[in-house]
């Protein structure tokens, strides 16, 4: 009894593999005429151009694939689910929403059969209305100015990253050439101008450097997509030039402009203004900026430091003890720089204008 269990399974396995091996499979890619895949559509299989035997979903690569096909000869169509995008004119109206098609195509037990709908052919352009040939000639046009546009901007971001490249590795010359070369190419964009500004800032080139950068802003506060964070950046780094070159007076507004650019980095920008007048020895206006500095970020040190140093320049001496007198805020300022960075040369001096001054400095200040 056990023994004719088993042949009966065994049979049964037999026979079920048997009637698997009498289906087909399909698989295959729609794209429209412009080379696009086609989405959200379905291919389907017809007997008889009529009905529906079989229906497949197209990917958002515009591939498909199915099984278990009876062997048989089919109508592949392909089909849409926006009625506005079929064209019916070379079809039967049974079968709603039709793309395209393919007549007579016959699949075999066990086979993977390969149909691809290529809307780019000529043969399916053909049968389209005048006004779908004008659109199609027209998606093309515009199609093929943006290819050349990509085109341009991938070759302009490889030649910035290796002009970046270039300054990490102090190539500044090298580049310069970079960066004129794209600026050449493509005038009318603001962040290449910003770049090439940096490369002849490492060149120190200032003077080059003010050009590009006026011009970068020119072009990046002109744009509809304006960048406050990239404008800033352009602003602070013209004030940085300005400062190199000698002229302070005219680094301070670029600085103040890249705080009314990009307020959430006042603190670093107003810390450049302040480092800017304190190595110029404008005493009053680097204090200012150090206060300004102070007021957006209470925990750098440097600003603390500008401050005692613009009001030390104000300290008297004593005539009776000989000990220096500082103005208020002085000594304040000074401490709370050692708080904050209590070792290198900076701290020294501040320690030593307190001593001079015969001020109390907290023991813990004199780490080294």
């Amino acid at each position: 009894m056990l023994k004719k269990v088993w042949l009966a399974a065994a049979i049964l396995v037999i026979s079920t593999t048997g009637w698997a091996q009498q289906t087909a499979k399909i698989h295959g890619h729609a794209q429209d005429p412009l080379g696009i895949a086609i989405a959200n559509a379905k291919v389907s299989l017809s007997p008889d151009g009529r009905t529906i035997k079989y229906s497949f979903p197209t990917d958002a690569n515009g591939d498909y694939k199915g099984d278990g096909i009876a062997a048989g000869t089919y109508m592949v169509v392909l089909q849409s689910t926006n009625a506005a995008n079929t064209n019916n004119k070379a079809s039967t109206d049974a079968i709603p929403n039709v793309v395209d098609y393919q007549r007579d195509v016959v699949f075999t037990a066990g086979q993977d059969k390969q149909v691809d709908f290529d809307l780019t052919r000529q043969a399916y352009v053909d049968k389209l209305s005048p006004e779908q040939k004008k659109a199609l000639q027209e998606a093309r046009g515009k199609n093929a100015v943006i290819v050349k546009e990509n085109a341009q901007i991938k070759n302009l971001n490889a030649m910035m990253q290796q002009a970046r490249a270039d300054r990490k590795a102090g190539n500044y010359d090298q580049a310069i050439a970079l960066d004129q070369q794209a600026t050449q190419l493509k005038p009318d964009e603001g962040l290449l101008w910003y770049e090439l500004g940096d490369s002849q800032l490492g060149a120190k080139k200032y003077d080059d450097a003010v050009t590009s950068y006026k011009k970068s802003l020119d072009l990046l506060q002109a744009a509809k997509d304006s960048k406050p964070a990239v404008i800033a950046s352009a602003d602070n780094n013209l004030g940085e030039a300005y400062a190199k070159s000698g002229k302070s007076d005219q680094a301070v507004p670029a600085y103040e402009a890249a705080v009314k650019a990009d307020p959430a980095n006042a603190a670093m920008y107003y810390r450049n203004e302040a480092v800017v007048l304190y190595k110029s020895g404008q005493g009053d206006a680097a204090g200012a900026a150090a206060d300004k500095a102070i007021a957006a970020d209470p925990n750098s040190p440097v600003p603390y430091y500008i401050k005692g140093w613009s009001l030390v320049q104000k300290a008297t001496v004593d005539p009776k003890t000989q000990k220096i007198l500082l103005p208020p805020g002085c000594a304040d300022a000074y401490r709370k720089f050692l708080e904050l960075a209590p070792t290198g040369p900076l701290a020294d001096d501040a320690r030593n204008i307190l001593n001079s001054a015969g001020e109390k400095i907290n023991s813990s200040y004199h780490k080294h």
